[in-house]
């Protein structure tokens, strides 16, 4: 039985911890982390055309990968930053992105993918700093998961959470488990665990982690952040 290995990670727009863009340094840990499923926050630059982090024609010739089709802006690889790569044999199914309630920005993405004979759902987010928008922004992506046929389903982005079990933690919890990752924030030092993947029932949980290598620790201010599941 092949395992899917998922992976989230916040490229903080491709600048690293020594303040310089350099996509082809985040190319460099995905290739590191190869992960079959990626969910990126902060994918795209925050002014302007709000232009991909990672060029497409740099992410076609330097990695294994694709973006999932939003097709929201012409320029951007995400939605409010949120975006999801996968590799480029995978076949993507239904793809949608999400408007959740906030004061600034912010939303998640969603998409449906086909590696060889396994198919699994998967949710990417970047929740808000305030923890009341936090959890009403929870309780839209867990909604939206539920109105949609039961499928193998995996939950995963930077829930910018603090507290340990508390606020949007607890109410992810009440549906579904989540993968002990480790901290991933800051790249340098990692005191937090902000960067989360949580899994339905349907998904068997073979190891998790935080990919903590020296390209990593200069690439972003996080550190990515990966599961292996079997259906």
């Amino acid at each position: 039985m092949k395992s899917i290995r998922v992976a989230s990670y916040n490229i903080r727009k491709a600048i690293g911890t020594d303040r310089r863009r350099s996509p082809e340094r985040v190319l460099e840990v995905l290739a590191e982390v190869d992960a079959d499923i990626i969910a990126l926050q902060e994918a795209d630059r925050r002014f302007g055309v709000r232009s991909a982090a990672i060029p497409p024609w740099l992410l076609d010739s330097l990695s294994s990968y694709k973006p999932v089709p939003l097709n929201v802006q012409a320029d951007s690889m995400g939605w409010h930053g949120n975006a999801i790569l996968v590799r480029k044999e995978a076949e993507i199914g239904a793809h949608d992105v999400l408007h959740l309630p906030c004061l600034e920005p912010r939303g998640a993405t969603m998409a449906e993918v086909t590696l060889g004979k396994s198919k699994m759902r998967i949710f990417g987010m970047h929740l808000d700093l305030s923890g009341l928008w936090r959890r009403k922004q929870a309780a839209a992506v867990i909604h939206a998961a539920g109105l949609r046929e039961e499928m193998p389903t995996v939950l995963m982005g930077d829930l910018n959470e603090w507290s340990a079990g508390r606020g949007c933690l607890a109410d992810f919890a009440r549906h579904y488990s989540f993968a002990p990752c480790g901290r991933s924030f800051h790249a340098r030092r990692p005191v937090a665990q902000l960067d989360r993947i949580m899994h339905c029932g349907q998904l068997k949980l073979v190891d998790s982690g935080v990919h903590d290598s020296a390209a990593a620790r200069k690439a972003s201010d996080h550190l990515p952040i990966w599961a292996e599941f079997w259906l």
